[in-house]
């Protein structure tokens, strides 16, 4: 059996890496190369300093060091069917606080005008009433005039007054009292030095108010003034006094 000589190749095995995915970076890459082992020393080093191709190719395809990366972006997260429920809730609490709110302020305007109505409806209601009195006191005032008022007929006049009383009727009109046309009805008239204004110096027929409102104007006699004062002349004519 013979030496082989130094100088002699050794047989070099040969290794084909055939993964379509590199197990370093998990990149698709092209047909694996072939990896020389058992090169000789003068090879070897030029061997180990060389990559596999599949390794230049994951090198390649992978993202370079330090290199600017895509800010990740967040999925959106889709609406639980608990918020779903949550808003639905909030929309209706929202309108029925709508619809109480409303109510409320309808059922106050009512009140209002039931009130109001119910005011008006007392005081027609009232006046009505004393307006059928008012003729029965003016014969229980001419009674009391001629001295009839006396016995039992005073009693029931006494009750007829006291029912105006307790609807809040007065009278009004007295002698003396200034003419006011709203209050007075002026059936005569004359003049006299006695009086400054217009004046209701005869009382005719007493009138009668509630409150306000006026249920019968007195009718009554009014005097005027002899020589009416010169501001009250340019006043009746509209002018004004030069100052």
């Amino acid at each position: 059996m013979t030496d082989r000589p130094q100088d002699e190749e050794t047989p070099r095995v040969v290794i084909r890496d055939k993964r379509r995915i590199d197990p370093t970076s998990g990149q698709v890459r092209e047909p694996a190369g072939e990896t020389v082992m058992g090169s000789p020393a003068g090879t070897a080093g030029q061997a180990g300093s060389t990559a596999t191709p599949g390794e230049q190719m994951s090198e390649q395809n992978g993202p370079a060091a330090g290199a600017d990366q895509p800010d990740p972006v967040t999925p959106e997260v889709p609406d639980t069917p608990a918020d779903l429920v949550e808003d639905d809730t909030a929309r209706q609490l929202a309108e029925r606080t709508e619809d109480l709110q409303r109510v409320t302020a309808e059922y106050a305007n009512y009140r209002r005008r039931v009130d109001r109505d119910r005011v008006a409806v007392v005081d027609q209601a009232a006046e009505r009433f004393a307006g059928q009195l008012i003729p029965v006191v003016d014969d229980i005032e001419r009674a009391r005039e001629h001295g009839d008022l006396t016995g039992a007929f005073k009693v029931v006049a006494d009750r007829v007054l006291g029912l105006l009383d307790g609807l809040g009727v007065v009278t009004f009109g007295t002698p003396g009292d200034p003419f006011d046309p709203a209050l007075h009805e002026a059936v005569l008239h004359d003049t006299s030095a006695d009086v400054q204004v217009p004046t209701a110096t005869t009382v005719l027929r007493p009138g009668f108010r509630r409150g306000d409102r006026v249920l019968r104007t007195a009718m009554v006699g009014v005097t005027d003034p002899e020589n009416p004062a010169p501001a009250a002349e340019q006043e009746q004519a509209g002018e004004t006094p030069a100052g």
